[in-house]
């Protein structure tokens, strides 16, 4: 019914003025978002990755500072008696009035939510205040600024070589590529191994994307091609030789890879978007079963992601009867850790107070949360997504779940009629613990899986040391295992940047009193770490020992932590490939292929 049905209704001047200032300050976030995701080319251009890791972490925190600034505008304006449940419900009306024709509505409804939550508390469990559901439709959204969602390429008109070279220079990268045609050969060879014959059919088409995506030290150019119902999803990586020259890194075709690029254990992507709906759609088409939430997260627009995530939540809960339950797995001694079954994610709650050995505060371990957030998680940890004031029914919890919650946190769980209301939580993707994966592939007799598990757990080790991280608690249990098999930490109570630890040898013992000793004979400060304790508390299978030791021996070295933390200290960013090396292009010669065109 369009709003104009409701004359009497939409009649208060100050609901109008509320709407306005509360999209005028969702319009000045994401114009600020999108000028730090258009800097990420110059910096890029410019090889300058400590000013684009830093803007990357800086924009994360953009929504927070503006969602504060209208709510402190809003409530120095307006006394608290002029903004009655009726003028809030106007506000909202009057609010879908004004994203007719908005290119954000979705982020823009968010953003409502946000105030609103932040101005009436706990209240809008119980009212229509805010959108539970979208209001305002994102299909068929088109830009104003001439520049359109997706480019489109007819190879078979142009021929592919000419085709892949022009979709490389339309991003007008102001560096020069080592050898442009040499790269664009290669990605041309796997191109043609792929299509086949579609590319000679003259309804094939290609379509990219018309913003690169920007991570780390790499860009990277995004599309599709299409033949009738076939469509071949690619991705080229963009990266610079030693040179500082560019170069096309590979191409990526398999659907999973492609998922893993995109996956919640990666830092945010900077990419420019005037209608991000539009580009949610055509990345849908590429990964069809990655939850429309996580791709609007991993594209920076976290809190859309959040409120997505909520709603499907909610559906998923309407439409399934079993029970939260706890998490398998052994219990935290930080964390309460439950799951329903049916969803393949899991809440963690942090207890009011945690037994020895842990010295640590519920503050320290949001900050350790917030932390890993705001850093780059190299792929190997888990984003989360933190939450205050959640209800959950309170038929579905087991009076065993209640009852820890209530014992170990009584502080932030709370019941209120039929509902239980945690104050705080995070949920995560859910995954199979390390140590589980492990004895059940050992179980098995599973070898090669044995394997694969110890060396995914010392890559993720390393990767995260080459982003200044050092785990703490380095337990199989921390870890756990994706359902594309990769490593994932995710206990970040006693994370510790690696330049703020000190990696040092044991002391030779003096005598043997001292080797006999079950407490050390030498001081040992706060952050101070001996790798050479690490094989008393990881080692103790003969298999895993015979495999860690195999390709991640040099962890057990004070030597090799001390070189990771000098190369940090001056300054040196890592390069970090979301893709196995395998698949990257050799530069010693062209393939056929190439060579004819």
């Amino acid at each position: 019914m369009p709003l104009t049905a409701f004359p009497k209704l939409l009649s208060s001047q100050i609901a109008f003025d509320i709407a306005r200032t509360i999209l005028d300050g969702f319009d000045k976030h994401y114009r600020l978002f999108r000028a730090a995701s258009q800097d990420a080319k110059r910096y890029f251009e410019t090889c300058d990755w400590k000013t684009a890791q830093l803007k990357a972490r800086e924009r994360i925190a953009f929504y927070d500072h503006r969602v504060h600034e209208c709510v402190q505008t809003l409530e120095d304006e307006y006394d608290q008696e002029e903004i009655s449940d009726d003028v809030w419900r106007e506000v909202k009306l009057h609010y879908i009035g004004l994203l007719i024709n908005h290119k954000q509505p979705e982020l823009a409804e968010t953003f409502f939510n946000s105030v609103c939550c932040n101005i009436l508390h706990r209240a809008y469990f119980h009212n229509d205040f805010i959108f539970v559901r979208p209001a305002v439709s994102t299909e068929y959204i088109e830009p104003e600024e001439g520049l359109p969602t997706y480019r489109v390429y007819y190879p078979a008109t142009d021929g592919l070589h000419y085709t892949l070279k022009r979709i490389v220079t339309n991003f007008q990268l102001a560096a020069p590529f080592a050898d442009l045609d040499r790269d664009v050969g290669f990605v041309e060879s796997r191109m043609r191994a792929l299509f086949g014959s579609d590319l000679l059919e003259p309804n094939h088409q290609i379509q990219v994307l018309s913003s690169l995506f920007y991570r780390n030290k790499g860009a990277y150019i995004v599309g599709k091609g299409i033949n009738g119902n076939r469509i071949y999803p690619f991705v080229v990586p963009i990266l610079y030789n030693r040179k500082r020259e560019m170069v096309l890194d590979t191409v990526i075709f398999d659907p999973t890879l492609i998922t893993v690029l995109f996956s919640f254990t990666r830092a945010y992507f900077m990419v420019d978007m005037e209608v991000p709906s539009a580009y949610v759609q055509f990345l849908r088409t590429l990964m069809p079963y990655k939850p429309r939430s996580e791709i609007y997260t991993i594209l920076g627009l976290q809190k859309l992601g959040k409120n997505a995530f909520y709603r499907d939540f909610l559906h998923h809960l309407h439409h399934s009867s079993d029970c939260f339950e706890a998490a398998p797995g052994i219990r935290g001694l930080v964390m309460v850790v439950f799951a329903l079954p049916s969803f393949p994610y899991v809440f963690k709650v942090i207890k009011d107070h945690f037994p020895p050995p842990k010295e640590t505060t519920r503050a320290q371990v949001k900050e350790k949360y917030l932390l890993v957030k705001y850093h780059d998680r190299v792929g190997r940890m888990a984003d989360t997504l933190e939450y205050s004031n959640v209800a959950f029914p309170r038929s579905r919890f087991s009076m065993e779940l209640l009852a820890e919650l209530k014992e170990v946190a009584p502080s932030i769980v709370e019941e209120e009629g039929e509902e239980i209301i945690i104050k705080h939580l995070y949920i995560e993707r859910r995954m199979t613990p390390l140590n589980i994966w492990l004895s059940e592939a050992e179980k098995r007799g599973d070898h090669a899986a044995v394997e694969h598990g110890v060396v995914e757990y010392g890559n993720a080790i390393k990767d995260m040391v080459g982003v200044n991280i050092f785990p703490g608690d380095m337990l199989y249990k921390n870890f756990g295992v994706t359902r594309h098999g990769r490593v994932v930490f995710y206990d970040y109570d006693e994370i510790e940047y690696i330049t703020d630890c000190n990696f040092r040898t044991i002391p030779v013992a003096r005598n043997e009193e001292d080797e006999m000793s079950s407490e050390p004979w030498y001081p040992v400060a706060k952050n101070d770490v001996f790798p050479e304790q690490f094989e008393t508390f990881l080692l103790g299978n003969p298999e895993v020992r015979k495999y860690f030791l195999k390709h991640h021996a040099d962890l057990l070295t004070p030597q090799y932590w001390q070189n990771a933390k000098q190369r940090l200290l001056e300054g040196i960013v890592e390069d970090v490939f979301p893709y196995p090396q395998e698949l990257r292009f050799s530069y010693k010669s062209l393939p056929p292929a190439a060579q004819a065109a």
